[in-house]
């Protein structure tokens, strides 16, 4: 029996609030890919990701659906058990002085921290499993120091336990490296790289190609709500495709596996008509 893809949307019409972002989408990621889903703001990124995580749904129309796993309802904690996902919208949620290991906890229980009636519901088990977690990213010291008193680096490693704890194959990862110095970016995509040749399936959202680490092999590039290119690296992260979607001339370079953009202008700003 074929594997299940990790992500199968048909025909899907996706609001969120009062706005219509993609309407009709189709995108298929099968198992073990590693993705990144790139494109501007508004592009529908964020809108994308809430649908992935089981935050926004499609609207109801008959032959349209969103399957995870090859499932099209999911108990949220459970769903937890096989997607992992971190996001600057998840990092805002906690409190500056939520200790980090309450952090990794909450991630058992998704929610945020694990206050009130949640702490008797957190087990020996749980608490030893988080503690290993954190030790394997490094900061099994931290364990018992509030959010409030690590760097944004420290911090970042944090949600990046919470959503290990579980062990998933799978890691969605928000704009990863997005309010990090160089030291703490790189570092930080030196862990996602470690764990994409562990053999987990990495997906990340972002708008910086920088975040793109070699492992990543396919990249879906987004505009205003429709998938403007979807293939390989070298396809896709071109000057021509996108300095389309980005509407700036943009130049591509590459070093080492990673792609970097940087401004396409010949000579002065606006003068300039002609991308290589």
């Amino acid at each position: 029996m074929a594997e299940p893809k990790l992500i199968e949307i048909h025909d899907a019409t996706i609001w969120r609030g009062s706005t219509r972002v993609f309407e009709g989408l189709n995108l298929d990621i099968e198992q073990h890919e590693r993705v990144a889903i790139l494109g501007p703001n508004g592009s529908g990124k964020t809108t994308l990701l809430k649908t992935i995580n089981r935050e926004l749904y499609p609207a109801a129309r008959e032959g349209s659906y969103i399957h995870i796993l090859g499932k099209d309802r999911w108990n949220v904690w459970e769903l937890r058990k096989h997607i992992g996902v971190v996001s600057n919208d998840l990092h805002q949620r906690y409190e500056a002085t939520t200790l980090a290991i309450e952090v990794v906890v909450s991630g058992f229980h998704s929610s945020i921290g694990v206050h009130g009636i949640l702490a008797d519901r957190v087990t020996p088990d749980q608490i030893t499993a988080a503690t290993k977690t954190l030790a394997g990213l490094g900061i099994e010291e931290l364990r018992d120091t509030p959010l409030k008193r690590m760097s944004s680096g420290q911090q970042r490693r944090c949600l990046l336990a919470r959503a290990l704890v579980h062990d998933p194959v799978t890691l969605i990862l928000d704009e990863p490296t997005s309010g990090l110095d160089f030291a703490a970016s790189f570092d930080y995509l030196a862990r996602i790289r470690r764990l994409a040749r562990e053999g987990r399936n990495i997906v990340i959202v972002t708008h910086h190609l920088n975040e793109i680490p070699p492992e990543v092999d396919r990249v879906i590039l987004l505009q205003e709500g429709r998938i403007a290119a979807d293939g390989s690296k070298t396809e896709v992260l071109t000057s021509d495709i996108l300095s389309s979607v980005y509407e700036t001339p943009v130049r591509v370079a590459e070093v080492d596996g990673f792609f970097l953009a940087y401004p396409g202008w010949r000579s002065e700003p606006g003068k300039c008509k002609n991308v290589t």
